[in-house]
């Protein structure tokens, strides 16, 4: 195991963490919005509403900004000093601020002709039609203070701070489930009090990032200039990114344009799914992926060419280590997990139905979405950004063409396999095309054997135990420690790396 990797592994599991706790109180939210918004139309109406901003989030916040930024940023950093590296930081924020700002009030004014691009379907009920472009025009600023967080995030990532970053989400998980119970409590609109929740939710996740940066000796005011050239390297990279860094997130928003077309409801069972894998692959996948960006972009710019090879196929080797019995057990477990989650309220039995097939779907892609995160952070700490964009819009049309075939004859749960078999293919490609550029596949193919053994014996022990209505939750701690233990016995390399890794963080 390199250094690096070992740095992986620790820094990783602190994302996990946090992002642990951030997920349950996101799964308490949606506990909240499953009972008070049910999935009707004023739920159908949120759900899109939420989604342009998000989408924005993590295309031009979490995607491509961060994975654009840090790369140069610790260029600027090594070459230049700390100095030079916070005055870079603050002319990003200066062309965020720009750019965010009138293109919120484009989004305002043009809210209905938004609606109709990401919904289309939406256009035949004028009822659900209004409610959304309302919901729209009140969420859409939160992307300004988000991709301003986003900012933050690669600022402290690239410094080794990770914990408030990842912390970031509870502040939004809070505020939406205070709006939540506020509107279900005063008898006012859920769907409307939860837009304002997310506006303050964005807020409060930029307030989080500040004292740490003001540690680092970070001060927004400072100069700043439009024209600073690691912002014009960084916006060169970020371009391109926009489509290549986010591939997961288009392809779910793809899925929702066409769930518009399908009957009402089918746009919520698949938000509801999608919170579910949207778990195990913020706790672990993500974290991994999070973690990995600095080490491998300091790595490239020391010219260290074979450790980052190793880190590379390390850090792939462990997230299919966590990510398949994640997928096992979300596969196998879907209807029972959702019922036991969602069905109260408004939420009946069969939502939870349908939800589940969609869950099982999205599940199977799992593995193959955790893989994409270090894959495409490999090619940006190289600065290649005009591979995973072709790779992309391969996989683009795959999920547009196959989810359309397939809507016709399995609606929403079709989508969502889509989505994973688009998934599939955009890491493979990315894998082959990295492992010809290192002469290294990074995939431990001897390691993933025995995970895939371990959590299909894991995957279908669980799903015997659905027989029965009580034993099957109480189950879920046994078949962890017995895929542990396993791995152990099999003498797993990622379970050593893993557990030697974590010892010496303790």
């Amino acid at each position: 195991m390199t250094a690096e990797s070992s740095k992986i592994v620790r820094n990783a599991s602190v994302v996990a963490g946090a992002t642990l706790l951030s997920r349950v109180l996101g799964f308490v939210r949606d506990l909240i919005v499953a009972f008070a918004l049910g999935a009707g139309l004023p739920a159908d109406a949120f759900f899109v509403a939420f989604r342009i901003p998000n989408l924005l989030r993590r295309l031009f916040g979490e995607g491509s900004l961060t994975m654009a930024f840090v790369p140069v940023f610790s260029r600027v950093h090594k070459e230049h000093g700390k100095g030079a590296a916070f005055e870079m930081a603050r002319s990003t924020m200066l062309w965020l601020l720009i750019i965010l700002g009138a293109l919120t009030v484009l989004a305002i004014v043009g809210a209905k002709y938004l609606v109709l691009l990401i919904a289309p379907g939406f256009g035949a009920n004028p009822e659900l039609m209004s409610l959304t472009v309302d919901l729209v025009r009140i969420c859409f600023p939160y992307v300004i203070f988000i991709c301003g967080v986003a900012l933050c995030m690669g600022i402290l990532n690239s410094m080794g701070h990770f914990l408030a970053p990842a912390l970031a989400p509870c502040m939004l998980n809070t505020a939406l489930i205070g709006a939540a119970l506020t509107a279900y409590y005063t008898g006012n609109s859920v769907a409307l009090f939860m837009a304002w929740g997310v506006v303050l939710g964005g807020l409060l996740q930029w307030m989080l990032q500040q004292p740490y940066l003001k540690r680092m000796g970070l001060h927004w005011r400072g100069k700043a200039e439009l024209n600073n050239p690691g912002v014009k390297r960084m916006g060169r990279l970020m371009l391109p990114t926009v489509l290549g860094a986010a591939v997961y997130q288009i392809n779910v928003v793809l899925g929702t344009l066409l769930a518009s077309f399908l009957p009402v409801g089918s746009v919520s069972y698949l938000y509801y799914a999608d919170r579910l894998v949207q778990f195990p692959l913020g706790v672990f996948g993500i974290a991994v992926g999070t973690a990995a960006l600095p080490s491998l972009s300091r790595l490239y710019v020391e010219g260290q060419y074979d450790e980052f090879s190793q880190t590379l196929k390390q850090s792939v080797g462990l997230i299919l280590f966590i990510s398949l019995p994640a997928m096992a057990g979300l596969v196998s477990l879907a209807e029972p997990l959702i019922g036991l989650l969602f069905q109260r309220g408004a939420f009946d039995a069969q939502a939870v139905t349908s939800t589940a097939q969609a869950l099982m779907a999205y599940g199977v892609g799992l593995p193959f979405i955790a893989m994409s995160r270090p894959l495409v952070s490999a090619f940006y700490a190289q600065e290649d950004t005009r591979t995973p964009v072709k790779v992309a819009i391969i996989c683009l049309i795959i999920n547009v063409c196959v989810g359309y075939l397939l809507m016709q004859h399995i609606g929403h749960v079709g989508l969502a396999l889509a989505v994973s078999l688009s998934s599939m293919v955009n890491c493979l490609l990315l894998a082959v095309i990295m492992g010809q550029r290192t002469g290294l596949f990074p995939l431990p193919a001897a390691s993933v054997a025995k995970s895939v053994i371990l959590s299909a014996l894991v995957g279908l022990g669980a799903w015997y135990s659905t027989r029965y209505d009580i034993l099957w939750f109480a189950l879920i701690p046994v078949w962890v420690v017995i895929y542990g233990g396993g791995s152990i016995l099999l003498k797993s390399e990622d379970a050593r790396m893993l557990i030697g890794a974590l010892r010496r963080k303790i």
